[in-house]
């Protein structure tokens, strides 16, 4: 019977491993599968270090390896079978430590008690950053001006740093977390939506006894056209690298906005300012709605949104403005220069309208990065400076409609309609 003793495989001396063929006096010629050389017989040993891998390779690479597969085989089941005892719950126990010995024992569990608890943790979670990153970053990358189609080429000033179509709205979106040529226009609107989204429900929730429904009514058409304009801006900047037709339809709610925006600004100035004076007051107000329409209709053009129409849009928008003019000049002919100053707060309107057209001016001459292209790519071109005076001239009107609103509810109901 075979045995193991300290890491040795023995074969029983009695017991010589042949070929499974039988074997005959004549068969024991030099060369015959049944040669003392092709088998093995007592002396035949396999020393054994517990490594199961350098077992293998011990018995592929030792001298006694047999030369035919069929013996070879029956000694590396042999093998084999001494590993399965090592790891056998019914095993001896005094045989198993002779087997083995201390080098085969498991290692007594063992607690350090100096490690750190918060470790672990943080290496999950910086694994987890650099997967995200990597997933991030995988997604897209920023491209020259050069490498985008012609859909997406507005600003021929700007080189770097653009936004590659990206044809899904998700990854759109995504995009508003990232660096990018766009990066400025979409959060100045962003917050400028959100600013005014507050300033609306805190004004329109007022109770009566401070602000009655006439006046909730009245500014509601400026709160809607200032957050309709912002609303409409951000998310087109946030989707035009989407797709040609996708982007194509938000640039036309793009300029809808600033249309809506001037009207609205204008109602309630026209409303308080003709308060007692029927007439003019409708008269402008319809004059408005006229030319803001008629800015709405041309904005939904395809041809109109292309980048050699800009300063055709930007001329058309200022004429939408200035049209505040005739009646700004109409109060001031009536009622003087000091009260329009002072009563119908036309400084503020004036203020307004200078910060919306010096935008608008900015925006059409491409200024500064026409002078330095490539230095304005990402922060501080000429879009983000139209946005930031558009937000400035906002918040300035808004202010000029309370103190005129403010001043004329003050005075209580006309006693009589006036007709100039």
């Amino acid at each position: 019977m075979d045995k193991v003793r300290g890491g040795v495989l023995i074969v029983d001396p009695d017991q010589v491993i042949e070929s499974e063929s039988s074997c005959g006096d004549d068969d024991t010629l030099k060369g015959s599968p049944c040669s003392s050389n092709n088998m093995f017989t007592a002396s035949d040993t396999y020393h054994t270090d517990g490594d199961d891998e350098s077992d293998m390779d011990a018995i592929h690479t030792s001298p006694l390896r047999p030369r035919h597969n069929h013996v070879y085989s029956r000694h590396l089941k042999k093998v084999k079978e001494v590993r399965e005892d090592r790891y056998d719950d019914d095993y001896d126990d005094d045989l198993d430590d002779d087997i083995l010995g201390n080098s085969f024992k498991l290692p007594e569990p063992h607690f350090d008690t100096g490690v750190d608890l918060l470790q672990v943790p943080r290496k999950a979670l910086d694994q987890a950053e650099e997967l995200a990153k990597r997933v991030w970053e995988a997604g897209w990358t920023v491209v020259n001006h050069n490498s985008l189609p012609k859909w997406l080429r507005d600003n021929d000033f700007l080189l770097k740093g653009h936004r590659p179509p990206l044809n899904s709205f998700w990854a759109c979106f995504k995009s508003i977390f990232r660096i990018h040529t766009e990066t400025g226009n979409i959060w100045t609107h962003l917050l400028g939506f959100i600013a005014f989204i507050g300033v609306a429900t805190y004004f329109l929730t007022r109770p009566s006894v401070e602000i009655q429904w006439q006046e909730k009514a009245v500014f509601s058409a400026y709160f809607a056209g200032a957050i309709l304009c912002m609303g409409f801006s951000w998310i087109f900047h946030t989707v035009y690298c989407h797709s040609e037709k996708v982007g194509r339809f938000f640039n036309k709610l793009d300029y809808c906005g600033i249309a809506l925006l001037t009207m609205g600004s204008f109602v309630p100035w026209l409303y308080y300012s003709f308060y007692c004076r029927i007439e003019p007051k409708i008269a402008y107000i319809v004059l408005i709605f006229i030319l803001g329409t008629a800015c709405i209709i041309v904005s939904m053009w395809d041809k109109f949104a292309e980048p050699k129409f800009r300063p055709v849009r930007a001329g058309m928008f200022i004429g939408l403005g200035l049209s505040g003019v005739i009646p700004a000049v109409h109060y001031i002919v009536t009622d003087g220069f000091y009260d329009a100053i002072n009563v119908a707060a036309l400084g503020w309107l004036l203020l307004m309208a200078f910060l919306y057209i010096a935008g608008a001016v900015i925006y059409a001459v491409r200024i500064p990065e026409r002078i330095w292209p490539g230095k304005f790519d990402i922060w501080f071109q000429s879009h983000q400076i139209f946005h930031v005076f558009v937000i400035a001239a906002a918040f300035v009107h808004y202010h000029g409609i309370s103190e005129i609103a403010n001043y004329r509810l003050t005075f209580g109901d006309c006693l009589e309609p006036q007709v100039s």
